[in-house]
């Protein structure tokens, strides 16, 4: 095939193809001695094109060289190692672009609150499991932070299930503050976080400013989009009809035991029953518990129940059940510093039939 053919069939620019042949990475099958012209055998298109495929996403002529020589798994290991580099390399950018912003803008920094940076990153770790990536509703996979004189509370939602954390500031400012953080760039600093003893939270019109005591500096992205109005949908909220303590670890393993997309929960005086919604046998499983209030039925998804119990703090865990169509609140039985609420399923509902 001479060059303007296998070109066509590679997708590759014969200046490309002269380019590789020269690095020796794509070296043409034959070269006439006479005229200089390369002709390249139908077998070489499928070398060929991973070689575009792989310069396409950046891959360097090295590594790429290093994945067509290598056997199968060890070339999908380079591949990924090449990804890790472009994801880090992409984070790294966002940080520093959201620093040049903040600059820019020319606004001096408002200091909002200062707390332990362990306590701060174990926070976000507990909410940021109730972020989502959504099209067309981008604030869902933020988190929102607001500081006040005395706290920092730290709320995510997906829209069937709402995480709220509250922690107690070493110092604040007097007057409230409150942004979306962007839940990618809280992702990529938590364990810069981890690693901080204490931070200084600071507030600019673009970013939130997180400073450490070694001096260092990580910023994260604000959502502009309005964030929805969590605290009204919880004051309407009525009254729970059923309250339920019940162990953490024994609900998970009976959780985990029931392999059901679709739960059903029964709760009386003494036990929770659980039961798949598409099990007709009857078959349950049973766990010790102590209810007040009438007997409750309340269905739920799993993607939405079983993440809400296992991130909730603490061994015992009260449940506020409001019946099959109003949220279900999940905190534990010690401490209130984390409330988490899921939103029952209705069974055989079309939004929460599985594909």
């Amino acid at each position: 095939m001479t060059i303007g053919v296998f070109a066509q069939h590679s997708g590759l620019t014969a200046s490309a193809l002269r380019f590789y042949a020269d690095s020796g990475l794509l070296p043409p099958a034959e070269v006439d001695a006479v005229t200089g012209y390369r002709f390249y055998d139908p077998i070489q298109i499928e070398r060929a094109v991973l070689v575009r495929r792989l310069r396409e996403i950046g891959m360097p002529l090295d590594a790429v060289k290093s994945a067509i020589d290598a056997d199968p798994v060890t070339a999908a290991g380079l591949v990924d190692t090449h990804l890790e580099l472009l994801v880090g390399d992409a984070a790294i950018a966002r940080e520093r672009v959201a620093a040049i912003k903040t600059a820019l803008t020319g606004a001096p920094s408002l200091e909002v609150a200062s707390l332990s940076g362990p306590i701060f990153a174990a926070a976000i770790d507990q909410v940021l499991d109730a972020t989502a990536c959504e099209p067309g509703m981008a604030v869902l996979d933020g988190v929102r932070f607001e500081s006040g004189p005395e706290s920092v509370v730290l709320t995510a939602t997906d829209r069937y299930r709402l995480a709220t954390r509250t922690i107690v500031a070493e110092s604040a400012a007097p007057t409230i503050w409150a942004a979306t953080l962007h839940a990618g760039d809280l992702r990529q600093i938590l364990p810069t976080l981890r690693r901080s003893p204490r931070l200084v939270l600071a507030a600019s019109p673009l970013s939130l400013v997180l400073r450490s005591v070694d001096g260092g500096e990580r910023h994260c992205r604000l959502l502009a989009d309005p964030y929805p109005d969590f605290r009204g949908m919880i004051a309407r909220l009525p009254e729970p009809g059923t309250r339920v303590v019940v162990n953490k670890t024994a609900l998970l393993r009976a959780m985990e035991t029931t392999d059901a997309a679709h739960l059903l929960v029964n709760a009386t005086s003494k036990e929770i029953a659980l039961r798949s919604a598409a099990d007709q046998s009857g078959s349950e499983v049973r766990i010790p518990a102590a209810a007040t209030g009438p007997e409750a039925d309340v269905g739920f998804h799993m993607a939405t129940l079983y993440p809400a119990i296992s991130s909730a703090i603490g061994a015992d865990l009260i449940i506020d059940l409001r019946g099959p169509s109003a949220p279900a609140t999940i905190r534990s039985a010690d401490t209130g510093d984390l409330t988490t609420l899921a939103m029952p399923a209705i069974p055989n509902h079309p939004e929460y039939l599985d594909d």
